[in-house]
C-alpha cells in the first residue's frame, strides 16, 4: 500500500458513505469501489497505438499476495485509524493458514478482525463467497461494490475482488464506536472502503 495519509476530506467522505451504506463510485485520492472483472482478454492491437496493460487476477500461491498483506500492514493500520478515528492498542500480528491471511485490530474496548481468503479461480471464489453468505446471513446487499458485497446479520462486511474474498468482522466491537459510526455495519463499510482504495490496481 502506498505510504500516504488519508486527507480530512477523504476521511469525511468515508464516514458519510459508511453512515448511509450507499455505493461510492469514486473518492478523491483514488478510493474506487467499482472494479473490473480481472479479465485476461486483451484488445486487438492497433498500429501505432500504445499498448494497454490490464489487471489480471492471480491464483492463490504458497505465500500471501501483496494485496492480501495490505489489510494488516502498518500503512493499513494508519489508514484504518484515520478513517475510524480510533487507534489500536497493540501490534497486529497476521496469520497465514489454508490460504487465509488474517489479523485482529485490538482497541481499548473491543476487537475487529480482517481476513482475506485467496482462491484460484472464479468458481472457487464464488463458492467461498456464497458459503459465507449462508453461514453469516445477510442484512443488506451492496450493489455495485467490488464484484459483490453484502453486510452480514451481525454487522460485518463480506466482499469479493478477483480471486479474493475480504471479511471485515466487526462483531467484537461495541456500539457506537469511533467517530460518527453508530453501528457495526457502518464501521465495516468504512473499513471496506479503505481496503478497496488500497487494492485499486492490485
Amino acid at each position: 500500500m502506498p505510504k500516504r495519509g488519508m486527507t480530512r476530506r477523504t476521511r469525511r467522505r468515508v464516514q458519510y458513505v459508511a453512515a448511509g451504506l450507499v455505493v461510492l463510485v469514486a473518492v478523491a485520492g483514488g478510493l474506487v469501489l467499482v472494479v473490473g472483472s480481472g479479465s485476461t482478454t486483451q484488445p486487438a492491437a492497433v498500429p501505432g497505438a500504445p499498448r494497454t496493460v490490464r489487471h489480471v487476477a492471480q491464483p492463490a500461491g504458497l505465500y500471501p499476495s501483496v494485496s492480501a498483506q495490505m489489510v494488516c500492514a502498518p500503512e493499513a493500520q494508519s489508514e484504518v485509524a484515520s478513517a475510524l478515528g480510533v487507534t489500536g492498542t497493540v501490534p497486529v500480528p497476521p496469520t497465514w493458514v489454508d490460504h487465509l491471511y488474517s489479523c485482529r485490530y485490538v482497541y481499548p474496548n473491543g476487537t475487529m478482525a480482517l481476513s482475506v481468503k485467496e482462491l484460484s479461480s472464479r468458481a472457487q471464489t464464488t463458492a467461498y463467497f456464497e458459503s459465507l453468505h449462508e453461514l453469516l446471513g445477510q442484512s443488506e446487499q451492496l450493489k455495485g461494490v467490488a464484484q459483490g458485497a453484502f453486510v452480514t446479520k451481525d454487522g460485518s462486511l463480506v466482499l469479493r475482488k478477483d480471486y479474493k474474498v475480504l471479511l471485515v468482522d466487526t462483531s467484537g466491537l461495541p456500539v457506537p464506536f469511533g467517530s460518527a459510526f453508530k453501528s457495526r455495519s457502518q464501521v465495516a463499510v468504512g473499513v471496506g472502503i479503505t481496503v478497496l482504495g488500497c487494492w485499486t490496481g492490485a
